[in-house]
């Protein structure tokens, strides 16, 4: 039952992410001082997250090595 609390509560943060943008901008950065990093990144999957995170890293250190 919790679950579908919390995706009941995602879906509606989706829906007024969507109807208005530039407060969802607003949020995204007081959820980033406050720590909160589940909302930042959504409904994407853990697995992507990391693959994302370690892509950043590869490509910073190409052009660390190439620069």
């Amino acid at each position: 039952m919790d679950k579908k609390l919390q995706k009941k509560k995602e879906r509606k943060k989706q829906e007024e992410r969507k109807k208005n943008p530039s407060g969802a901008l607003g949020d995204g950065f007081n959820h980033a001082e406050n720590g909160n990093s589940t909302d930042l990144v959504g409904g994407i999957s853990w697995k992507v997250t990391v693959i994302l995170i370690i892509v950043l890293i590869v490509g910073y250190v190409l052009y660390i090595l190439i620069c």
